[in-house]
């Protein structure tokens, strides 16, 4: 029950970084209270501006706390790098480290079309779009290891999609016909990006801890978040950076908070047991901004975040009842 808890409490926790990214790309009334928010547009360098805040404080705290839990961590990035080896072995650590980097391009991609997406559209919708990944996520694993999507997991996928649909918000004088669009598509696109994320891990992950595998996921993309900004830099003489740098230390330690919290979770309730529950972010996303920032959803768009929520749950499910069955 504990376990159960504290994973619960990682979904809830990181629902405040995706209702801060939205506040400081439009204004919101926040708590009733303070009219807060719209410091920079919703666009590809803010994005990428956004993020690089963020992990300036992420990846040095992940660093301090993930190093001391698994102290191999230094050592086992060292060996990445090491070339006083076996021809063999020397082979493995390149196909390892391959993997690492490109899931933190990955990582860097996703992360700023999800930014963008929850810049354009409510918060509540653009989470729900993206957690249509598990859908592709399937897709790529048939394509890739030959795991045959069975006729259940082809069911709930078709209603995931469904529900997916039903959350597209209308046009209106609030979000244009090609606001919409561009939100859509950045979420959904996230998604995709985050399906290749995962089997790529997932291959990495068989050979490699997942501590070390995080941090370096997170570095790459605070080194491209930062690069980037180099070739196309934010017009920084219009920001306002001090709310900018409050909502971005908030931000990134509710990231730090929630990933730390998840990490614990899933060491004492299991992988499956994880995702089972995180299946709730959506739902609790689309709760947490009508609480704090009054983001309202129709009935349709409301049944739709339901329906997702639902589909994504079985699908994990039915991997927690794989791995029952496995074990016993």
């Amino acid at each position: 029950m504990l376990g159960i808890l504290t994973v619960l409490l990682s979904s809830f926790v990181l629902t405040f970084h995706n209702v801060t990214v939205r506040v400081l790309f439009s204004e919101h009334l926040v708590l009733g209270l303070f009219l807060l928010g719209g410091y920079v547009k919703p666009d590809l360098q803010n994005s990428f501006l956004l993020m690089f805040m963020r992990m300036l404080l992420v990846v040095p705290l992940m660093a301090s706390l993930s190093f001391k839990l698994y102290p191999s961590a230094l050592k086992e990035l060292k060996d990445l790098f090491n070339r006083n080896a076996a021809s063999s072995v020397l082979h493995e650590r390149r196909d390892i480290l391959i993997q690492a980097l490109g899931c933190g391009v990955l990582m860097f991609v996703y992360i700023a079309s999800l930014y963008i997406a929850i810049g354009l559209i409510p918060t509540g919708i653009a989470l729900t779009l993206f957690f249509t990944y598990p859908v592709f996520t399937a897709l790529l694993s048939w394509r890739f290891f030959g795991d045959r999507p069975t006729l259940f997991r082809w069911l709930v996928m078709g209603i995931i999609l469904v529900g997916s649909a039903l959350t597209i918000p209308q046009s209106s004088a609030t979000y244009s016909s090609h606001t919409i669009a561009i939100g859509i598509f950045a979420s959904v696109s996230a998604g995709i990006v985050y399906a290749f994320y995962c089997i790529i891990a997932q291959k990495c992950l068989e050979k490699f801890h997942p501590v070390p595998f995080t941090w370096i996921s997170f570095a790459c993309t605070l080194l491209l978040s930062g690069v980037s900004l180099l070739f196309w830099p934010a017009k920084s003489a219009q920001l306002d950076w001090t709310p900018l740098w409050i909502g971005s230390i908030f931000s990134g330690l509710v990231s730090f908070l929630g990933h730390t919290l998840n990490n614990v979770g899933i060491r004492m309730v299991g992988a499956s047991t994880a995702s089972i529950i995180g299946s709730s972010s959506p739902a609790l996303t689309a709760l947490v901004a009508w609480v704090t920032i009054s983001e309202t959803l129709n009935v349709i768009q409301s049944v739709g975040i339901g329906i997702v929520t639902l589909g994504i749950a079985l699908l994990s499910a039915e991997g927690f009842v794989k791995s029952l069955k496995y074990k016993s």
